[in-house]
């Protein structure tokens, strides 16, 4: 509203409400002294003196004449009317128990020394820009602005510091812009939906007496909201819903949203097969594997009538740690991969709604992680729907001791995301709130969290008795009437429908989930699945010529060294990268990290897009990759894998923030998604690796045998024992071979450039096969420029990945050899360093064991026999006894060896894995040595 008191081109000629007081504010503090209001607005009060204050409809006056009183009431309202925006939602009616206090103290006008008859004689436009024709003067605003703000719906905004998002928010709320009336068969509609969701439950609750299914009563609304998420969703003609959730309310919402039939999901508690019920027309898709899950950390996916796919992720009982592996997924769901450069993303052709616990959301380190990454370019998606599913309760947790905040959703502000709380009991509150998510995250692109709160009906799972823990709430509970109840109500007082008619819908649905129940009656009996392991996973990988041709590295190697002219590179680095030359001109060799660019470059050619992140991924943690260059004079980027000749697929490598956890589960969701994309994830150090270990043993090591999910995923985990002390030497390669079973994956500690170049090549020629799976690689460090690593040019042109590396320098008078030495990695080379062209150690013959897991106990075998007088075998390692790959490896060797002895050479067991002490590790490590060579 326009202050027409105001001189023609005056700045303050648009101001009202808030903005106009702190001018006043202002202008009163330059009265005073002018220096304590900055030079710039000082002007501006110089050149067009003070602002006017509207005092009714039709007159306004300046600030000169105007009485301090005056001043003051205008600025109290204006205070008043922001207090009501910013702290609404703590006086607001959120609560269906009804069982937390409110707090209206800052609501009342009598707060800012405010009576009615002052509001009364103020303007509307000391709160509204554009006030409604009904609202009159400063009193009819903030008693509308207090209904909208205290209702079933509370809104946190004030922490977004972007003024148009403030202005979008401020305006929607204001203006009801996503509350509609719902006609009276949308309404009847509703109450069915609410009669399904809640006759699901007591079905279960009856037929299957004691069975665990965590429940979503209480909360019956969750799936409502997610229902009008999925239609906001075919109306913007979105491509892919994927949801990610934990086991609360998951049967409700497989089965609803999902359409995953009730005969399909009686089935799963009858423990008969589910299959015969599976949807003929291919509306929904399911995977599990041969050792299968518990029913309520399964997932599907449901395709529907207009193509878009509603994907419910698989997740173990870790409650948040879903939420990364769903994003991941979402952004290769919209990204487009299939040219050189950088993938093409699309942020509204998919879209995470990630449905957290009340309990888990500010406790669980992952969720802000999650928040973190969220407008960062490497893992943005264009905003994601969380959605907490606020039972008030963590199990048997009451929120004060839960967490220090005072709402669960209070961690998502400091990422500025606004929070909309909704009382679940409100069915057409919460349809409002979806159609307000949505519509936010379209426009800005942005996190939106929705606060969902309910209760919990009965304990933590339907066994507990929630009276001896929490008593109190358990019963208020036990009088609250159900959503569905209260909506059947709603219908009958608006005369929509009557209680027979209500009665009509509760009976109809029981009866069909009694067919459906029925049908399955009649299949065979409950039987324990035949746990049958898919050939293809048994067989493992076969060999496969992962060799290229000469002239296609050499052409390859020559384009990745041309920069443009006008590009700067550092000029040390510029002549390091030159070097690259040499070994195409038969002079050198080439290092690990140009075998590296090398297999990169080829795979891209092949059609294979590449995606490598980690902490200093686009360096190298030391200083050795170099696939992102940087201008020295003006810091641009330059990326030379985007272009070389013949490439046919995207390339990335991203510096990702300083989380593992979130950013391994974020990367294994992309390769589920986009299953012909070579993903890899590099550790800084190998134990960084630690900070991740759920994503290691509840995903990337048993999806496949849990749930049916194929992964290529590829992990580098730097490794080697250096003298650096604890933190920084071991990747802990023991639990990666303690969890390796049914080909689940492979784990090698590499000693050889050539090696790596192949190994890369392989697991991208498997990705998208049966036979696929993931893939470790414990990397070097010092490894990384050893001579004995690097490879010539002919050894990447020819051959294939080898299991096992005969060292060329041993073994060759084979009637000689007496003891045979294994070794990995680092261990491996500082062999080689010591037996050099072999002289004075024919007694001896170094194999390198490049592939730990599968075990290579065959050409392990094949090479004990070619020595007849072979008497010892001995497994040589950097690591303690009782950590690395010894523990692993005896079992095979005792296997093969037959009546060889075995025998183990390293340090001897610790509790920690590496010596403090640089000196020490000398002395340790040569020890370790000198054993392994004597005779």
């Amino acid at each position: 509203m326009t202050n027409n008191g105001t001189p023609n081109g005056s700045p303050w000629s648009n101001l009202s409400g808030p903005n106009l007081g702190y001018i006043l504010e202002m202008y009163e503090e330059y009265r005073k002294d002018r220096q304590t209001v900055g030079e710039e607005l000082a002007s501006l009060f110089d050149q067009y003196g003070a602002p006017s204050i509207p005092m009714s409809k039709n007159s306004s006056h300046s600030m000169e004449g105007i009485s301090a009183a005056s001043i003051e009431k205008y600025l109290a309202a204006a205070k008043y009317a922001d207090a009501i925006r910013t702290s609404g939602h703590l006086a607001a009616d959120i609560y269906p128990l009804n069982d937390r206090q409110k707090d209206a103290s800052k609501l009342e006008a009598s707060y800012y020394g405010l009576t009615k008859e002052d509001l009364e004689a103020l303007p509307a436009s000391i709160v509204f820009d554009h006030a409604p024709q009904h609202v009159h003067n400063a009193w009819d605003a903030t008693e509308m602005l207090k209904r909208t703000y205290t209702e079933k719906i509370a809104y946190e905004f004030a922490h977004v510091i972007e003024p148009e998002e403030r202005k979008w928010l401020q305006h929607a709320i204001e203006n009801s812009t996503f509350k509609e009336s719902l006609s009276s068969d949308t309404k009847k509609e509703l109450l069915k939906r609410l009669t399904q969701v809640e006759g699901f439950e007591k079905f279960l609750h009856r037929t299957f007496v004691g069975a665990k299914r965590f429940s979503v009563e209480g909360l019956d609304t969750l799936v409502v909201m997610l229902d009008e998420l999925v239609r906001q969703s075919k109306n913007a003609e979105t491509k892919e819903i994927l949801i990610g959730m934990a086991h609360r309310g998951r049967l409700n919402v497989l089965t609803h949203v999902l359409n995953k039939p009730y005969e399909m999901m009686f089935a799963d508690f009858a423990h008969v097969s589910n299959e015969p019920f599976l949807p003929k027309d291919g509306s929904l898709e399911i995977t599990k594997g041969w050792f299968g899950d518990v029913k309520y950390h399964m997932g599907a996916t449901h395709i529907s009538d207009t193509g878009m796919k509603v994907k419910l992720a698989y997740n173990p009982s870790h409650l948040e740690v879903v939420s990364p592996v769903v994003t991941g997924q979402t952004r290769a769901a919209q990204e487009t991969t299939t040219e050189k450069g950088l993938p093409k993303q699309n942020t509204k052709a998919a879209y995470s709604v990630l449905i957290h616990g009340d309990a888990a959301f500010p406790g669980q380190g992952i969720v802000t992680e999650t928040l973190n990454y969220s407008r960062i370019r490497g893992f943005q998606t264009g905003g994601s729907v969380h959605i907490i599913a606020n039972n008030m309760i963590g199990f048997t947790t009451e929120y004060y001791d839960s967490r220090s905040t005072y709402y669960s959703s209070d961690p998502a502000k400091g990422y500025e995301v606004p929070v909309v709380h909704v009382n679940a009991d409100d069915v057409e509150a919460v349809i409002s709130v979806a159609k307000f998510a949505f519509a936010y995250r379209e426009k800005f692109q942005k996190d939106i969290v929705i606060d969902l709160i309910g209760y919990r009906r009965f304990g933590h799972n339907e066994m507990d008795e929630p009276l001896v823990t929490n008593p109190v709430m358990y019963h208020e509970v036990h009088k609250h009437d159900t959503v569905r109840a209260l909506y059947g109500k709603q219908l009958v007082n608006e005369n929509i429908l009557s209680d027979e008619e209500v009665s009509a819908i509760e009976s109809s649905v029981q009866t069909r989930m009694q067919e459906a129940y029925d049908k399955v009656k009649e299949e065979s009996e409950a039987s324990p699945d035949e746990i049958i392991i898919p050939d293809a996973v048994l067989n493992g990988y076969p060999e496969v010529p992962t060799g290229v041709a000469e002239e296609t590295l050499t052409k390859m190697n020559k384009e990745l060294l041309q920069w443009p002219n006008e590009f700067h590179v550092f000029k040390k680095l510029g002549k390091i990268l030159k070097r690259r030359e040499e070994p195409f001109k038969g002079k050198g060799k080439i290092d690990w990290a140009h075998a590296e660019t090398l297999a990169f470059g080829t795979i891209l050619q092949e059609g294979n897009p590449i995606r490598l992140t980690g902490q200093d991924a686009q360096r190298g943690t030391f200083a050795h990759r170099h696939l992102v260059l940087h201008d020295e004079q003006d810091g641009s980027e330059l990326v030379p894998l985007h272009h070389i000749s013949g490439a046919n697929a995207s390339f990335v490598v991203y510096n990702s923030p300083l989380t593992e956890s979130a950013v391994l589960g974020y990367e294994f969701g992309y390769n589920l998604e986009n299953e012909k994309a070579l993903v890899i994830w590099e550790a800084q150090y190998g134990d960084f690796a630690n900070m991740a270990q759920v994503m290691f043993d509840q995903f990337i090591s048993a999806s496949r045998s849990k749930w049916g999910q194929k992964s290529g995923l590829v992990m580098l985990l730097p490794h080697a024992y250096e003298g650096q002390g604890p933190e920084h030497s071991s990747a802990r390669l023991e639990r990666y071979l303690q969890m390796a079973a049914e080909n689940n994956w492979t784990v090698a500690n590499l000693s050889s450039a050539s090696n790596y170049f192949h190994i890369l090549r392989r697991q991208a020629k498997m990705l998208g096969e049966e036979s696929i799976r993931p893939l470790i690689i414990v990397s070097p460090k010092s490894l990384l420029r050893h001579p004995l690593v690097g490879a010539e040019v002919s050894e990447l042109t020819e051959g294939h990945f080898q299991t096992v590396i005969e060292h060329s320098t041993t073994g060759n008078q084979p009637k000689k050899v007496k003891k045979l030495l294994l070794a990995s990695g680092k261990m491996a080379m500082d062999l080689a360093d010591k037996v050099k062209d072999g002289k004075g150690y024919d007694h001896v013959h170094l194999v390198r064991v490049e592939q730990l897991y599968p075990f290579p106990a065959e050409k392990i075998a094949a090479i004990i026999e070619k020595f007849p007088q072979l008497s010892q075998v001995a497994w040589v390692q950097e690591e303690p006894k009782n950590m690395g790959s010894w523990t692993f490896a005896e079992p095979y060797l005792r296997e093969i060896t037959q009546d060889k002895e075995i025998s183990y050479t390293g340090r001897v067991k610790r509790s920690s894995p590496a010596e403090g002490d640089g000196e020490t590790h000398k002395v340790e490590q040569a020890r370790i040595i000198e054993e392994a060579v004597s005779k």
